[in-house]
């Protein structure tokens, strides 16, 4: 993994999107993630991805390719969640197929995951992680309490409000609420390919892709790590939430991108030859750029620490 850089955000920057149409682009960003879709004259937008569960439990169609490509955290993540809570017992929320679970199973932690897909969790406890089937929500603590609880790339599938409550009961004092999600920039080249690849195949597409090619991906995320942090604070059992950022980057092969591409989000559910169109067009932009492409990636977490005692 390179080496990586720490800061703090606290600006929320231009949103590029109109939030009627939600489903999907965030998806097509990083395999799950919707962005807000807010008009240039709105101040706030209502940012909900977790009532579109048919995307959200579309990920497990296959499991073994979302494990195998989706790339991990970093280490200084991993290591800065671990120093900032009172002892290493983690609940794992929307754990997936165990990615970020294995991190800190191989940083001593001990680790608990929670995923509705039963084709996930049963990935997952496949490799060594304990899993529990049921939607955050839905899922009981029946009394155990844990130093940390974690979301990759998953929290914004769980109700911002219901869900950091149940964190909030689900944790021991001065435990840490952290989940964290992958953001991505594409290279604009292969940015305006897959704008123009998914409107041949599905038509009118319901975000505009295109509009990423000038702007900065992670000012299009802001509205959701908005939300999750005042999720947090509308639980009232935690500090002020604080953002995390962390930048890498990845080189990949045309071979290796493709293979992970059809992991992400609205992808997984397009037919296997309205798929290889999109695959098609992409591929032929990375041919263009050389055969490979190089992705500047930012994981951002938003953190908080329970500081009720009740």
């Amino acid at each position: 993994m390179p080496k990586l850089a720490a800061t703090s955000i606290a600006e929320c920057a231009d949103n590029l999107f109109d939030i009627e149409k939600l489903p999907g682009l965030a998806s097509l960003m990083s395999g799950g993630c919707i962005l807000a879709r807010m008009n240039h004259d709105s101040q706030s937008a209502e940012v909900e991805p977790h009532r579109h569960r048919e995307t959200a439990e579309s990920f497990g169609s296959d499991t073994a390719r979302y494990d195998r490509t989706r790339p991990r955290y970093p280490d200084v993540l991993i290591d800065r969640i671990i120093a900032s809570s009172p002892g290493r017992d983690i609940l794992d929320v929307g754990c997936g197929t165990g990615i970020e679970a294995r991190q800190f199973q191989a940083a001593r932690c001990t680790v608990l995951g929670v995923e509705p897909d039963t084709r996930m969790a049963e990935f997952a406890r496949r490799t060594g992680v304990n899993v529990e089937v049921a939607t955050f929500e839905a899922w009981n603590p029946a009394g155990r309490r844990f130093d940390a609880v974690v979301a990759g790339t998953a929290w914004h599938w769980v109700d911002p409000v219901a869900g950091a409550a149940k964190a909030a009961r689900a944790l021991q004092p001065q435990g840490l609420l952290a989940p964290f999600h992958h953001v991505f920039q594409y290279p604009p080249e292969v940015m305006e390919a897959l704008a123009t690849a998914y409107r041949q195949v599905a038509g009118d597409a319901p975000f505009n892709l295109s509009s990423l090619v000038t702007k900065p991906a992670l000012d299009a995320y802001q509205p959701l790590f908005d939300k999750i942090a005042d999720g947090i604070r509308e639980a009232g059992a935690f500090s002020e939430p604080e953002q995390w950022q962390f930048h890498w980057n990845h080189a990949y092969t045309k071979d290796e991108w493709l293979d992970q591409l059809p992991t992400h989000g609205t992808l997984t559910q397009l037919t296997p030859g309205k798929l290889s169109k999109i695959l098609d067009g992409v591929g032929a932009a990375i041919d263009a750029m050389g055969g490979s492409l190089n992705m500047p990636y930012t994981t951002v977490a938003v953190t908080a620490k329970r500081i009720s005692t009740d």
